[in-house]
């Protein structure tokens, strides 16, 4: 009928949402101004009226854990209503950060197939928030996004960490879980704060006020493209092997014998080759035996700097364009022979060191049987560039990701926030622990529910490990998020004995969720029988030559995961000139000591990008915090 009533929902109040269960949980939308609204949701009814601009809002209370259940929004008897299906009543748990909080179970399904392949809990829901970005205003809604139970398919678009924090919840408590999914990788965690919280910070306000401009927001995204274009322009334009000598190198009948040869996987600037960007192109050849053909083939190159090109047999077999994707793929029937194969990957590299991952797995495989293509390979050098020019990220700016992601969920009422983040940041740690602060003061001031609990992830292990002590800016972030725990209802999982050195994404996601778990279960589940912590650091004081180190959650005693002494401890002198340590457990304390520091005045443990050797666990194997006395 023309004369019906339309009522706007926003996409978060939809069918298979989950509400917020033992809350107050709000209703809205939009409607013709002072049109009445009512709400009927387990046997009653609310009712309001809209408000000049449309906007309404309904107050509800939820009961315990409970559903599928439907929920009934009209606005008046012949007018139009919407009824909204299989709603579940549990605890909704928002999940943000940047790439590792985004890393979807796709990335980790050969990690853990039996998750894949399992039946589904249609208690398990999340709502994936679209990526937007926005400087000059708030968003009210998304413009997609739908809730989606865990099944064999939508499995593979939940968050990794998500979905092993609630599946572990629900088969303790056997409460419905939702998670919202609000992530970004590189996103820093300013370009989450709203402009209200920026005004403590003059350059990201600043930052902030300049992409308000539309023009120059637009003359920013038009300059990355074009120095981006002209770059990879040049790049293929001047390569001599894409054309040399009227042949290619990834020509079948191409002589290379000239060429020299290199360790596989390795960077070209380790090994010699020089130090520059641009593109060089490797060279392997296998020999395939018969009655391998007919099988599943795949060819699995680890991780490539930056981008790559693949060839077989002088056919294109696939190109992926960052570091940070996994190289697999799947070879077509027909495209390998019996006989003599020719391999050949053009490696193009941005900035920094170029080549493939170290540690990462290099093998054709086919059926059953496996190749492997680690060793020599020959190569070339088919350009030499200067580094690409680094691009203005603009999504990352201040607030845009708050104004575009987080704004339109905080009328919806949530239980708490999972937040994995921080290396982007470690450009700038001495400010990381007052932005983590702000974070989380702006997001519980702005979701006006309390100091709801706010649990967070902190840097694993990465990079290749350090044999002296040495600065390190990914310790200062872990020390910052450790310093955070004295924000009330704060947690922290510790991830240093889960990473990966060679991988800034570690494929462990499974852990990192189940740990998560462990700190809803004592925080805000209220069980106290769990231990939710490894060792941490709670006090220091002198004695002699030697410095004291005293430790909270020492459940089960303080152990080593190795049966070696204490590792990675390291002290200084007032002049905080640092130098390697010996330590030793006595009951619940460390004792560090240096015989050549005769007036110690400094510890740190775990201090280094990459902590090998961080050995001090609790009884129930959670590993101790990194963290430094000063």
């Amino acid at each position: 009928m023309e004369d019906q009533v339309k009522i706007k929902l926003p996409r978060l109040i939809s069918d298979g949402m989950v509400l917020q269960r033992n809350s107050q949980v709000k209703i809205w939308g939009w409607a013709p101004a002072a049109e009445n609204i009512t709400v009927r949701f387990m046997d009653k009814a609310y009712r309001t009226t809209a408000g000049l601009e449309g906007e309404w809002q309904i107050i509800l209370p939820t009961e315990n854990k409970g559903g599928p259940l439907d929920m009934v929004i009209d606005a008046g008897e012949g007018a139009e209503s919407i009824t909204i299906h299989n709603i579940l009543l549990g605890d909704v748990w928002v999940c943000s950060g940047q790439s590792n909080m985004e890393m979807k179970m796709q990335s980790v399904k050969d990690t853990y197939p039996e998750e894949i392949t399992r039946e589904g809990n249609d208690a398990i829901r999340q709502f994936l928030i679209p990526v937007r970005f926005d400087f000059e205003k708030t968003h009210t809604d998304y413009e997609a996004g739908d809730w989606v139970s865990a099944g064999p398919q939508s499995i593979l678009n939940f968050a990794a960490v998500g979905y092993f924090f609630a599946i572990k919840l629900y088969e303790v408590y056997h409460v419905p879980i939702g998670i919202i999914n609000a992530s970004l990788g590189g996103a820093p965690a300013e370009s989450y704060l709203s402009e209200e919280a920026l005004s403590q910070y003059p350059d990201y306000l600043e930052a902030n006020k300049k992409f308000k401009d539309r023009n120059y927001m637009e003359s920013v995204l038009k300059e990355n493209e074009t120095t981006a274009a002209e770059w990879f322009r040049k790049t293929n334009q001047d390569d001599i092997g894409m054309a040399d000598g009227g042949k290619s190198f990834f020509d079948t009948d191409y002589d290379a014998s000239d060429w020299s040869y290199i360790k596989v996987p390795s960077y070209w600037e380790e090994e010699g080759v020089g130090k520059f960007n641009g593109a060089v192109w490797f060279r392997k050849e296998i020999e395939i035996g018969s009655g391998l053909l007919g099988n599943p083939m795949k060819l699995i190159l680890g991780n490539v700097v930056d981008e790559d090109t693949v060839y077989i047999n002088g056919i294109k077999a696939g190109t992926l364009p960052m570091q940070y994707i996994p190289r697999k793929y799947n070879l077509p029937e027909g495209l390998l022979k019996e006989g003599k194969n020719i391999i050949v990957v053009r490696v193009v590299n941005l900035s920094g060191k170029g080549g493939f991952y170290k540690g990462k797995p290099y093998q054709l495989e086919i059926g059953s049987q496996v190749i492997d293509l680690c060793g020599e390979w020959q190569y070339k050098i088919g350009v030499k560039r200067e580094p690409m020019p680094t691009p203005v990220f603009v999504m990352w700016q201040p607030s845009g990701l708050y104004n575009g992601m987080i704004a339109p969920m905080l009328p919806y009422a949530v239980k708490g926030a999972l937040w994995y983040q921080g290396e982007t940041n470690a450009q700038h740690p001495e400010n990381y622990e007052r932005l983590l602060h702000t974070l989380i003061t702006d997001w519980r001031s702005k979701w006006n529910i309390g100091e709801f609990p706010f649990l967070l992830v902190q840097l694993p292990n990465f990079s290749e490990p350090s044999c002296s002590p040495a600065a390190s800016k990914w310790a200062q972030i872990r020390e910052a998020q450790r310093r955070t725990l004295a924000v009330p209802g704060t947690g922290m999982a510790v991830t240093i004995d889960i990473g990966e050195w060679n991988d800034i994404h570690p494929k462990n996601k499974k852990d990192v969720g189940n740990r998560l778990a462990l700190l809803a279960q004592k925080m805000v589940y209220g069980d106290n029988t769990i231990v939710a912590y490894g060792p941490m650091y709670q006090s220091a004081k002198r004695e002699d030559n030697r410095i004291v180190i005293s430790f909270s959650d020492t459940d089960g005693g303080l152990v080593t995961g190795d049966g070696n002494q204490p590792g990675h401890f390291i002290i200084s002198g007032a002049d905080k000139e640092f130098v390697r340590a010996q330590a030793r457990i006595e009951g619940n304390q460390v004792i560090v000591w240096n015989d050549q520091v005769k007036d110690p005045s400094f510890v740190r443990y775990a201090w280094a990008d990459n902590p090998e050797g961080a050995n001090l666990y609790n009884g129930e194997g959670l590993p101790a915090s990194p963290f430094t006395t000063e």
